[in-house]
């Protein structure tokens, strides 16, 4: 199993990023995935998950209303839409694959596999 994430960048405070993340080596259809990050000098959080159709979503209150994630199962691809960002959204993003078709988890060792992961830094 890969997950390979890209988009990250640097970007001015206000704008917006858009990262994906593709999977391969699994059906991804049968699982669900998330978004954590981690900030220097601090522990990994979560951001965002997605449950296998899409039709369900969770977000942390820190990017609530800010940040939109979707996933495209053809494409095999988990996107995270990152709007109004703020300096304090300066982190690795990584992207993450749990087992299962429930309602999508929050909780970091629910999550089977890791990509490598995505910088992101917000200039203020």
């Amino acid at each position: 199993v890969q997950l390979q994430a890209y988009g990250g960048g640097l970007v001015q405070a206000g704008g917006s990023l858009r990262l994906s993340c593709a999977a391969s080596g699994l059906t991804f259809s049968g699982w669900r995935m998330g978004w954590f990050r981690q900030a220097p000098r601090k522990g990994r959080e979560f951001v965002s998950a997605i449950n296998w159709n899409g039709g369900s979503t969770i977000y942390a209150d820190a990017v609530k209303g800010r940040f939109i994630i979707s996933r495209d199962n053809a494409k095999k691809t988990v996107y995270l839409e990152m709007n109004s960002l703020k300096p304090e959204d300066t982190a690795v993003y990584y992207c993450a694959a749990d087992y299962g078709l429930g309602y999508p988890t929050h909780a970091l060792s629910e999550y089977d596999y890791w990509g490598q992961g995505t910088e992101v830094t917000v200039s203020s």
